[in-house]
């Protein structure tokens, strides 16, 4: 089984994708980036993006993480693509880890998973999560569930991925060379 998966849709919010893929590398960990789509991936800000591999060739394989980033038009991409949705099903259902931070959790609740749990979220999409109970904290952990509020919690957010996946020590290995405050 790999470590890590993180799904990139057209739209994405480009330091949400590539902070968590950063970190998690530092923590020689395997994450695979897959595209909902053929060819570069652009980001919200213009970053074009060459993902590892594509979403339709990884559909079969299990990973420990899923990684969702979000960005608006990128969030509502994912929200609407089928395979995303049955993917987290499917990782819900066994019990392994799914990120999402700022807008994609509601790719979460269009999932059907967040009822009752706790969750965090960009302040925008925060009233499409009702379902869920509400957390003000920058990242929040529920069980198999990570969410984050946004882009400048970006870090905080692939800290506590690699944490989670390679232990506290790991992540004091990494931070010696990163300086991030955590």
């Amino acid at each position: 089984m790999k470590d890590a998966l993180l799904i990139l849709a057209s739209g994405f919010e480009e330091i949400e994708a590539l902070a968590p893929v950063d970190i998690l590398r530092r923590a020689e960990l395997s994450v695979v980036v897959a595209s909902t789509v053929e060819g570069p991936v652009t980001g919200r800000c213009g970053v074009k993006v060459v993902a590892d591999t594509t979403l339709d060739n990884v559909l079969g394989e299990e990973f420990r993480l899923i990684i969702l980033p979000g960005g608006a038009k990128g969030t509502e991409n994912l929200r609407s693509d089928t395979r995303v949705l049955e993917l987290i099903r499917r990782q819900y259902s066994a019990g392994r880890f799914i990120a999402a931070i700022c807008a994609a959790p509601t790719v979460l609740k269009a999932s059907g998973i967040i009822k009752g749990r706790c969750v965090t979220s960009h302040p925008t999409v925060r009233e499409e999560l009702k379902e869920a109970t509400l957390c003000d904290e920058r990242v929040c952990v529920d069980g198999n569930i990570i969410t984050s509020q946004g882009p400048g919690t970006a870090l905080e957010f692939a800290f506590k991925l690699a944490e989670l996946l390679a232990g506290k020590e790991v992540v004091e290995r990494i931070n010696r060379g990163v300086l991030a405050r955590l």
